[in-house]
């Protein structure tokens, strides 16, 4: 109304305007003295103008995708001593909002029951005590432009990082195995892992199950069949689609897919902040536990 008020008042004046607008012509004066002796601010209204550019530079750091609650954590890692109704009221004067997720599909690879099945060995018990204790992988698809692209992921679950990953126009075990040798070549060691998967033929196959084998990784697959059955997998299949997949696209091609994905991945193990293991990121918390090790060792 300010602005209206200044686009016109030299036409029709400020009080005939005031008259049809709702607010009081001494509200208008009260603000543009404001603007020009801005010493006179309230102590909060000088807060907000410090804040608000800080707010919008998180929220845009982060991929475009926080609310109020994770824009609050992050600010207050950052230093910044600011409540949290504060950058709410802040958030929705700029006119920002996080990503929210819409209904859960839950697709799964194809099952193939003529295929040998290990057993569950997880029985939807998604936890860990160290690193390298269980991984948990699967497969989401991306529509293009170009026909459906396939993303196969391998999440740690005890920081919840995601140490490997693919991108490929085929379901065939070649987008899995892919996958599986990032994860293996990204950690130092696979003694006493667990590998769980659903019953998709891509996680069956004898080229997957040797080279689980070969890396002395022992394999784990749902037993029922639902989605619950990798909860854990399908959590972050569920944060890709909505903080990158239905938030940055239509998508064209699958190097566009690939690109964004490779930065979502990134963001996520060293920037995003997970409730889940404390409101910080897989990579800080995966930090923390090794140099308790390192200290308790040195106390030893």
């Amino acid at each position: 109304m300010i602005r209206y008020i200044d686009n016109h008042r030299e036409r029709f004046g400020v009080e005939p305007i005031c008259k049809v607008l709702p607010i009081a012509p001494a509200t208008y004066y009260e603000h543009k003295d404001l603007e020009c002796n801005p010493e006179r601010r309230s102590d909060r209204a000088k807060q907000d103008e410090l804040l608000e550019p800080e707010i919008q530079r998180i929220w845009k750091e982060n991929f475009e995708v926080y609310g109020v609650k994770k824009v609050w954590r992050q600010m207050n890692r950052e230093g910044f001593d600011v409540a949290r109704c504060t950058v709410g009221r802040l958030m929705k004067r700029l006119g920002l909002e996080g990503v929210t997720r819409g209904p859960k599909k839950h697709w799964t690879t194809l099952p193939d029951d003529s295929l040998a099945r290990p057993a569950d060995l997880v029985n939807r018990a998604f936890t860990a005590s160290r690193p390298n204790q269980l991984w948990v992988a699967d497969i989401t698809f991306v529509a293009t432009w170009s026909g459906f692209v396939h993303v196969a992921f391998v999440v740690d679950v005890f920081a919840r990082m995601i140490v490997g990953w693919r991108v490929s126009r085929s379901l065939k075990t070649d987008l899995v195995l892919d996958a599986l040798e990032q994860a293996l070549w990204s950690r130092a060691t696979t003694d006493e892992l667990i590998h769980h998967s659903d019953r998709g033929c891509q996680y069956l196959s004898i080229h997957y199950t040797e080279k689980l084998a070969e890396a002395g990784i022992e394999s784990s697959v749902g037993s029922v069949g639902d989605s619950y059955d990798n909860a854990l997998a399908e959590t972050i299949n569920g944060l890709y689609k909505t903080e990158v997949i239905r938030k940055r696209g239509p998508w064209k091609t699958i190097d566009e897919v690939e690109y964004a994905t490779l930065e979502w991945v990134d963001w996520f193990n060293h920037r995003r902040l997970l409730e889940p293991i404390g409101n910080i990121p897989p990579a800080e918390y995966e930090l923390m536990y090794y140099q308790q090790l390192e200290e308790s060792s040195a106390a030893a």
